[in-house]
């Protein structure tokens, strides 16, 4: 079956999670700059989200650039993906409210764990759903940076138990490991079209 509407979907579903994200943010009732400094938790857990939600949503529509079809198990891996980022405002609005306390750090943790092993998820099964020498296969390889977030999000958890400030900041060098562009996926669409 076609990938359009699992696009279109998946790209409803995330601008939603960016909606709910920024309606969290409370505006002051003071019109003085003291009055922002109460909120800078919740504002920096807005701002490691949002970069968060637009890593994925990048890779997402790059990743399901070198694909042709989808299949029911990609529909549901896709899901499972959305799931986990549907969470993402809950957790950051958690954290953020309770100036990143220890269980809301993990919590969040947990679920930036859980989004990039869905992400694997959904990327190896579209490998599987085409041949092996797909343009997909191509452009992961052997998905360093894939299992280098992974160790770094369950590192971000382990250290949130002794200090939750370091966990926040070591899953903010994780989203800055994807903020370095990676042009795999542009790289195998390219070769893949000199090739036809």
């Amino acid at each position: 079956m076609g990938k359009t509407r699992l696009e279109a979907f998946s790209d409803g579903v995330i601008a939603i999670i960016i909606t709910i994200m920024v309606l969290e943010l409370k505006v002051p009732h003071h019109g003085t700059l003291e009055a922002l400094l109460p909120l800078w938790p919740v504002f920096m857990g807005y701002v490691l989200s949002f970069i968060y939600v637009g890593i994925y949503w990048n890779n997402h529509h790059h990743m399901l650039h070198t694909v042709t079809e989808v299949s029911g198990s990609i529909l549901w891996a896709n899901l499972h993906l959305l799931f986990w980022l549907s969470l993402i405002p809950f957790v950051t609005n958690w954290m953020g409210e309770n100036h990143f306390e220890t269980a809301p750090t993990v919590a969040y943790g947990l679920v930036l764990f859980m989004c990039s092993v869905a992400y694997m998820l959904l990327a190896w099964r579209l490998v599987h759903h085409h041949p092996k020498n797909g343009v997909l296969a191509q452009a992961l390889g052997k998905n360093v940076k894939g299992m280098l977030s992974v160790l770094l999000y369950l590192a971000g958890i382990a250290v949130s138990f002794a200090h939750a400030g370091l966990g926040f900041l070591v899953y903010a060098i994780a989203a800055l490991i994807w903020l370095v562009p990676d042009r795999r996926m542009e790289r195998a669409l390219l070769q893949a079209d000199e090739q036809a």
